[in-house]
């Protein structure tokens, strides 16, 4: 059977490792991004289009990775876009956006004939070069198994609901994510202002009930002082904004949501919209006047917090 032409729009951090793995699996490719200089790397085994328009013309599936909601409905929904979708076309949206403007993206794509799902991933870049996400479906069984080619080559695959419920995952994702980071921020500085080496510190919670992927990468990122984006914090908090508007929608209050979309806040009004969001560390060495500190071991105190 011959494989789908993808039409694939938004070659970023996350984009970029996810068409190399579509590349990889023999899928013909059409990409799209608003930088164009980003496609270039593909230029010799992919069609780079102009404008999302030509990317989809002649798409078997449209895959968008694209940065929120409102850049989605922009791109995806723009009329010139809408005429050049094949009928019978499947979108799947991978971006993460609001429950409630996937399921009107699906709703008005479904008009016209075409097929929808919203599948937004969790892992990271590390996860997408990989091509090991958690990929989180929302849509129809049959659709979604129609889709499976394509998403299989990214990672895998649980189908959580109707159109919606994988963005609703995603929010639970990042809820996790974001209040785990702050949590293992507090948690490193606590023991490294006592005189404890946080690098000691972590590697032993690793042991314990407290060990996580955050703990793991993003405490080590902590540790390093490598802050260079693999999600920046202005992304962490565009999701945790939605996380609590969707609470609101619900009638629930979320106070550690709050707290930590709070802080987030505060470290993109401090300037650091672009570190990455274990970043968020930056904020509470701001807030206590404190520092982490040295890697690893060494003598007395090296890995300890210092007051600034």
């Amino acid at each position: 059977m011959t494989q789908p032409t993808v039409a694939f729009l938004g070659i970023g951090l996350m984009g970029a490792p996810m068409t190399r793995n579509l590349l990889a699996a023999g899928f013909a490719m059409r990409l799209w991004n608003r930088t164009i200089s980003k496609c270039e790397p593909f230029a010799e085994a992919a069609h780079i289009a102009a404008t999302p328009a030509e990317a989809v013309a002649g798409a078997d599936v449209v895959v968008t990775m694209l940065e929120n909601g409102d850049v989605v409905e922009v791109v995806l929904l723009a009329p010139d876009v809408l005429a050049a979708l094949a009928p019978g076309a499947l979108v799947i949206d991978m971006s993460s956006i609001a429950p409630a403007q996937a399921r009107d993206h699906g709703a008005r794509l479904q008009e016209r004939g075409i097929r929808y799902l919203d599948a937004p991933v969790s892992g990271g870049t590390r996860g997408a070069e990989a091509g090991e996400l958690s990929i989180m479906a929302g849509g129809e069984a049959a659709v979604l198994a129609e889709a499976s080619a394509v998403l299989s080559a990214l990672g895998s695959v649980t189908h959580i609901g109707p159109v919606g419920a994988g963005q609703l995952a995603k929010l639970a994702n990042q809820a996790i994510v974001g209040i785990t980071i702050g949590a293992v921020s507090e948690a490193l500085l606590l023991a490294a202002g006592g005189g404890a080496d946080p690098a000691a510190v972590r590697q032993a919670l690793m042991g314990g009930f407290a060990n996580s992927r955050i703990l793991d990468q993003h405490g080590l990122r902590m540790i390093e002082r490598d802050f260079e984006p693999g999600a920046p914090a202005r992304i962490q908090l565009k999701d945790l904004r939605m996380i609590l508007d969707e609470a609101r929608a619900q009638g629930l209050t979320l106070p550690l949501a709050q707290q930590v979309h709070n802080s987030y806040q505060a470290l993109l009004a401090n300037g650091h919209s672009e570190v990455d969001h274990s970043g968020l560390l930056l904020e509470l060495e701001h807030l206590n006047g404190a520092r982490l500190g040295a890697v690893g071991p060494g003598p007395a105190g090296s890995g300890s917090g210092s007051r600034e």
